[in-house]
């Protein structure tokens, strides 16, 4: 049941040939530029709005949304989609009031800026942390879910599926920003088409087995009926996952933070943005925005739906574990096994387009980190721009290596989706902190920088395992409050080291207020979307 038919092979062929064709044209029709640094990691005036927004979300879409947010919504319902929609009012806020303060001041990577406001200090701590985080918990999750997926879809071993994730990722990444960025556009259809493929089967199974027929609207309504518990977005404290998304904090606290650390202090998101002027950059944001409300349809919706087939006895067994144990993040995979040959190809290929995308994406920025924030500075700093590329390239076969070799010690995680937010959590509240301050208070200094980046993980950390130390003597708070509390510990902190000390502040960055000035259809398109949110919040809370 879980291998793929000729008719799979020939349209996953037809989607491979498509996108190394293209990104093949792109790369030779700016051969010229691709030994140019800003041209190989940013993409310099190159990308357009609609290519720079599809690219945010074919690299922030992956295997872990496919696979780890349907595992969620199979666990926990449609909550998890605040993950997604919370995402879309947050690029918003990183259209207006962040991406302007990067352009302005030509800033091009994340710890550039940090050297920029603050010190050379603190800038190489976070890139170190940064490089960190890219390479032992986003790729390596990244090719792991890919892997189990790609595995249980097609029978193909899973370190094959590993190696070959790794080496078509690795020949996309070596063309820089614009091969990425223009693929992206193709790899976003790709997987919207393959996503939508795989939810209309599995709402089609369900108004099947109540005997509807093909009424996919009717089987919108049977899954809510029948998991009434899985339409609600904010969780009260008896829900046994309240731990996972606890409450109102997801809309006033930690999911604020996650998403602003995301979407606007984070090198493989802000990337896309940084090589193009104010206008174009917003709208691209403002397009991934509008994508993001529709990612739950593809990514949850099929989860929920699993859930709903499994209460009915339907691939029970596909569900369980060898000990017996129900395994969430099996439900994607399970409902592709019954798609009919050739449109499991499409979705086959939807989940490539996905987790090759994501994988470029990341490593690109690997790529930017480490050759112009630590090789350049530290290791050649005479070095020419075809050295700087040349540098990046191997640090994309080198990250991917290390992460192709940790991959597998995540095998026995239930809700991969869950761990990458928690364990990405433990570095985002300082790095907000640290951004956020230095954009907007100029009497930030150096050292209160300094102090944020190096207690953010040990502070997350003492909060989470400290309950485990005293016996449960002290509270055991859902990661998201741990990263507000967090938060706001390292903003008082800096803050007080701050005014302690004599007003030293790095160098300034401009900031006026004729930045934050945004164009009508910008202003137009930002309300249809806090307006559909505002619905479905109001309707499913």
């Amino acid at each position: 049941m879980n291998q793929l038919r000729w008719q799979d092979y020939l349209v996953f062929l037809v989607y491979f040939i498509l996108i190394c064709s293209y990104g093949y044209y792109i790369y030779h029709k700016k051969k010229a530029a691709q030994t140019d640094s800003k041209d190989f990691f940013l993409a310099e005036g190159a990308l357009t709005w609609w290519a720079i927004g599809a690219s945010i979300i074919a690299s922030n879409i992956s295997a872990e949304h496919f696979i780890g947010m349907s595992g969620s919504a199979f666990a926990l319902g449609l909550a998890i989609s605040t993950y997604e929609w919370m995402a879309a009012a947050t690029l918003i806020i990183v259209a207006i009031f962040i991406i302007p303060i990067y352009l302005k001041n030509k800033i091009y990577t994340m710890p550039q800026f940090l050297s920029v406001r603050y010190s050379q200090l603190v800038s190489t701590i976070m890139a170190i942390f940064w490089l960190l985080v890219y390479v032992f918990v986003n790729l390596t999750s990244i090719i792991y879910l890919g892997a189990v997926a790609i595995n249980q879809v097609s029978g193909i071993g899973f370190n094959w599926c590993i190696a070959g994730l790794s080496i078509f990722a690795i020949t996309v990444t070596l063309g820089g920003m614009k091969v990425i960025g223009y693929t992206d556009v193709f790899q976003v259809l790709v997987l919207i088409m393959g996503g939508l493929v795989t939810t209309y089967l599995a709402l089609t199974l369900i108004s099947e087995h109540f005997g509807y027929g093909k009424n996919i609207w009717k089987a919108i309504g049977l899954v809510r009926s029948n998991a009434p518990s899985h339409f609600h977005m904010i969780f009260d404290k008896s829900n046994p996952y309240y731990k996972d998304l606890p409450g109102l904090s997801v809309l006033i606290g930690g999911m604020w933070i996650n998403n602003l650390n995301y979407f606007g202090a984070n090198q493989y998101i802000t990337q896309r943005a940084l090589g193009a002027d104010l206008k174009t950059a917003r709208n691209g944001l403002l397009f991934a925005a509008f994508l993001k409300l529709i990612i739950p349809v593809i990514a949850v919706l099929p989860g929920i739906t699993a859930f709903v087939l499994f209460k009915q006895g339907i691939f029970h067994s596909e569900m369980l574990d060898a000990a017996g144990n129900v395994k969430p993040d099996h439900a994607y995979p399970t409902l592709l096994h019954l798609l009919p040959a050739g449109l499991k190809g499409l979705a086959f290929a939807a989940l490539t387009a996905a987790i090759v995308a994501s994988l470029a994406g990341k490593a690109n920025s690997i790529a930017t980190i480490f050759s112009l924030d630590i090789y350049h500075k530290f290791f050649n700093r005479s070095a020419n721009e075809k050295q700087l590329v040349r540098t990046g390239r191997w640090a994309v076969v080198f990250a991917m290596f290390l992460a192709s070799m940790v991959a597998p010690a995540l095998q026995s995680l239930d809700q991969a989706y869950q761990f990458i937010q928690e364990y990405v959590g433990f570095i985002s509240p300082g790095v907000l902190a640290i951004f956020l301050l230095g954009f907007y208070w100029k009497r930030t200094n150096a050292t209160a920088a300094l102090m944020a980046a190096i207690l953010t993980i040990p502070l997350s950390a003492i909060l989470k395992f400290l309950p485990r130390w005293t016996n449960g003597a002290f509270p055991d708070y859902p990661f998201l409050d741990r990263m507000t509390i967090v938060f706001v510990i390292i903003i008082a902190l800096m803050i007080i080291v701050s005014l302690r000390e004599a007003e030293k502040p790095g160098h300034e960055i401009v900031v006026d207020k004729s930045m934050f000035r945004v164009a009508p259809t910008f202003v137009v398109g930002s309300l249809i979307i806090f307006g559909v949110l505002t619905a479905l919040y109001t309707v499913f809370w």
